[in-house]
This record gives structure tokens, sequence and C-alpha cells, in this order.
């Protein structure tokens, strides 16, 4: 996962989402963190009540800007902001769970790719397919840029609209595990999973041309 630091998927369109709803959304591309840019941005999503899955509501902005500067300088570790029509909108963490965080949790294959998923809060009316598109476009970031096999994920079992979109995905539940702050469902997505998805259809075959 080193060395990428600037990638943009495919405009989401009729041609690759059935959806039609998603062809207002616009183009979708993710870019890695800079930490002195993005830290006030990450701090306002990352504090806000919605994000509170996140355990991060209590942090200062120094604290996030030490945050985003720990992964941005990590081997194992990168964060990702996501910008939906050229606007910030999310925030992608990737990792190594051989090394980070699932280590000796789970028996971790080569390819595998830990992903963290933040959607920006609400600032307006809710914009529909929004949470799909975002969802759509960073697994195939992750499969399509960072050569993944797998897609591996922890979200805490409380969290169920995470839950329901995980399996929009293609996402399968693997067991329950004890983590710090959480009692965590985890999941996998295979490639093969993701195009058999209802967020996946017909989105993963052009990402590998």
């Amino acid at each position: 996962m080193t060395g990428w630091r600037s990638q943009a998927t495919e405009p989401l369109s009729a041609q690759t989402v059935r959806d039609e709803a998603w062809k207002r959304i616009g183009p979708v591309r993710l870019d890695r963190v800079v930490p002195e840019r993005d830290a006030e941005t990450l701090h306002h999503w990352l504090t806000h009540p919605a994000s509170a899955f996140w355990r991060m509501t209590d942090l200062g902005l120094d604290d996030v800007l030490a945050y985003s500067r720990r992964l941005a300088e990590s081997t194992d570790e990168h964060a990702w902001i996501g910008r939906v029509a050229a606007r910030p909108t999310f925030m992608v963490e990737t990792y190594d769970p051989a090394r980070v965080l699932l280590r000796g949790l789970y028996r971790a294959r080569t390819g595998d790719v830990g992903m963290h998923l933040l959607v920006s809060p609400p600032a307006g009316p809710p914009l529909h397919g929004l949470t799909d598109a975002v969802m759509a476009a960073t697994l195939r970031f992750c499969f399509g840029t960072l050569r993944a096999q797998r897609v591996v994920v922890e979200p805490d079992v409380r969290n169920t609209a995470i839950a329901a979109k995980n399996a929009a995905a293609g996402f399968r539940v693997v067991r329950e595990i004890e983590l710090p702050g959480k009692r965590a469902a985890l999941s996998v997505c295979t490639r093969e999973d993701f195009a058999a998805s209802r967020l996946g259809a017909r989105t993963i075959h052009e990402d590998a041309r």
C-alpha cells in the first residue's frame, strides 16, 4: 500500500452504476491526506456527534494534526481524503491488518487491506445515494488502486447503519472480536463478493481495465 500519493476513481455514471440517482453526485477522487492542509476538516468530522463510533469526539485540533501526521509517516497505515465533485466529503483509512489492529486476531492473507470509512456529517439536505456512492468508490479504490484481494473491516457491532452498508457492498461477517473500546464484527469482502453485490455490480471489471 506504500507509494500511492494520488489516485482518481472513475466518475460514477449510468454506465458504471445502475441507480440513475447517482448521476447527480459527480466524480469521486481519493488523495493522500496532507496533515497541515486537511487537519481542520478532519477535526470537524471526527469530533461531530455523528462520528461517535470513531471514539475521537474529544480530540483537539492539535491531536488530530498529530494523528494525521502519524498516519502520513507510517508504512502500515494510510489516510485518504475523498472528494465528491471536488468537495471534501469523506475520509478513508487503509491499513495492513497483519501488522495493525488485527494482528493475531484473525488469519491474514496476502493481499488483505484493512479499511475504515468516515463520511462527513450532513451540512444540509441529504443527497440520495451519496453514502452508497462513497462506499462503492472506496472499495473500487481498494481493489483497483491498492490491488487488494480482500478488504477487511471491524465495525462496532452496535453500528447498524454501517452493518447494512457493508452488507450492500458484499461484506460477510466472519465473527465478533474484542478490540480496544468496542466489540467488533470482523468482516471481509473479496473482489468477487463486491462484484456480485448491489453496490459493486458492473464496476469492478471496469476498474481493472
